[in-house]
């Protein structure tokens, strides 16, 4: 199963739903998860905030930090997850900012991507990746960590809510 299919199981076995905020991949993330029949159980939308300006003025990213750090940053990609959630109306929100080449952006080496992934109850999630390979490989790879670190989520959230509803003392490590 992929990483899609698992994320859009897991989120309609409980009735939520998922937006997603793309930027070094460009559109790749919302075609993989609707590229699985019934996405639309769990799939809100997408927004692609390719440039810079946009991901202050649609994802609502605090432009500050965008001047300060610029938008490869893990705190953007957090905001952007944040943002998108808030915008399209949905339980969950994921992100991806990063620098798939061929030039460095932001200061900052190619292969440098930050995935978020904000949802119910608090869960705020940053996983900073240094990824290798060209510019296919690297927004690749940025789709399957992004999918990855909300199945994890969605994954821990289920055994939690379990755990709850049977009466146990389970103990979930951040």
């Amino acid at each position: 199963m992929t990483a899609a299919a698992r994320v859009l199981r897991l989120l309609a076995e409980h009735g939520q739903s998922l937006a997603v905020a793309e930027s070094l991949t460009g559109g790749l993330v919302a075609a993989e998860l609707t590229a699985v029949p019934g996405a639309s159980q769990s799939f809100r939308g997408s927004v692609t905030a390719y440039a810079t300006p946009l991901k202050q003025r649609v994802l609502e990213v605090d432009e500050a930090l965008l001047t300060e750090r610029g938008a490869v940053d893990p705190e953007v990609a957090r905001q952007m997850a944040a943002g998108v959630r808030r915008v399209l109306d949905a339980d969950w929100g994921i992100s991806t900012t990063g620098v798939a080449g061929p030039r460095p952006q932001d200061g900052q080496p190619v292969g440098t991507v930050y995935v978020a992934v904000v949802g119910p109850s608090g869960v705020e999630k940053v996983a900073a990746l240094r990824l290798n390979g060209g510019r296919a490989d690297i927004r690749r790879e940025s789709v399957r960590s992004a999918l990855e670190l909300l199945a994890d989520e969605l994954s821990g959230n289920v055994r939690a809510q379990d755990t709850e509803q049977n009466g146990g003392n389970g103990c979930l490590q951040p």
